[in-house]
């Protein structure tokens, strides 16, 4: 049966300044552990710990630019832009060069335990 998702749901974010995720499909609003939707709006200067998820994590930025770090490469992923990072990567997320409105898609759905994030 189909779920209309009426209104997506304010999630806490980790970081150095205030982003807002809101999480349209997930563990918290829809009681998805299969995939999460979430809209990001992350101000200028933010930064993540980085992590080493257990789910791969596709992201489309909306507006702005959004800063990916992996072992590998740097990536600046401009509006219009995706980005896929694969889960067991190491990777932090950032916007040092203004504010970013970005989608992230994670399969399976984000969760705080599979995040793994490096610690403080």
């Amino acid at each position: 049966m189909a779920i209309l998702i009426e209104k997506p749901v304010q999630v806490e974010a980790a970081g150095n300044k205030p982003k807002v995720i809101r999480e349209f499909i997930g563990r918290v609003s829809s009681k998805t552990d299969k995939a999460s939707v979430a809209r990001m709006s992350s101000p200028e200067g933010w930064v993540e710990p980085g992590q080493t998820p257990e789910f791969d994590e596709y992201t489309v930025v909306i507006s702005g630019s959004l800063q990916v770090e992996t072992k590998a490469k740097t990536f600046r992923v401009l509006a219009g832009q995706a980005v896929i990072t694969p889960k067991g990567e190491w990777v932090r997320y950032s916007t040092p060069h203004g504010p970013c409105e970005y989608v992230a898609v994670c399969v399976p759905a984000f969760s705080p335990d599979g995040v793994r994030r490096d610690p403080a």
